[in-house]
């Protein structure tokens, strides 16, 4: 079953994220996106879950799970992605460069570009089913002002590519560092 990769426009990260260091559940991100994102959503989990259908023990006694976002008001919609360790999305910035530093405060209000497909499953029970979504990649535009790659997953490079360059954020040395380092050799000087 082929991957449909969707990519969001620039969308605010809602509540408490885990993006760049695991929080005490893992790592996890939730953003709202509008009601055009969902809509493709919707068409694209018909298919995905007729596959899981085909592959169910029993499909007469077989329980649905319900979809992987929720409305949180009108036309707006919470989608929720969490990962362990060895799923990592890429996160880089606005010019494609990797985001290393684990104290960038990638938090709500951040804004951000998301890349993510629509994958169906099946419980161990072989009769629960439903679809999740998974976190391909993360393009940072904004800080908010809030307090490794397998076949699933794509190198910071493809992150890159997929989303392209935008204006804003860009994962070099912050104003903090830099300032800092300015007055350091200013109080040099003055010895």
């Amino acid at each position: 079953m082929p991957k449909n990769v969707h990519v969001t426009d620039e969308i605010k990260l809602e509540g408490f994220q885990a993006i760049l260091e695991p929080g005490k559940f893992g790592y996890s991100l939730s953003a709202v996106v509008d009601e055009g994102v969902i809509d493709k959503l919707e068409t694209e989990r018909a298919d995905v879950l007729k596959w899981a259908e085909s592959k169910l023990k029993n499909p007469k006694r077989a329980t649905l799970k319900p979809t992987p976002w929720e409305e949180v008001a009108d036309g707006k919609y919470k989608i929720k992605f969490s990962w362990g360790e060895d799923k990592r999305p890429g996160v880089v910035d606005t010019e494609g460069t990797p985001v290393t530093d684990t104290k960038t405060p990638l938090y709500g209000g951040s804004t951000v570009k998301l890349g993510f497909f629509q994958k169906p499953y099946i419980l161990r029970d072989g009769v629960t089913y439903g679809s999740s979504l998974k976190l391909l990649g993360i393009q940072v535009v904004a800080v908010g002002e809030g307090a490794a790659v397998d076949t699933d997953s794509m190198d910071e490079e493809q992150v890159a590519d997929m989303f392209g360059k935008t204006e804003g954020f860009v994962a070099k040395a912050t104003a903090s560092e830099s300032s800092d380092h300015d007055s350091l050799e200013e109080e040099e000087e003055d010895f």
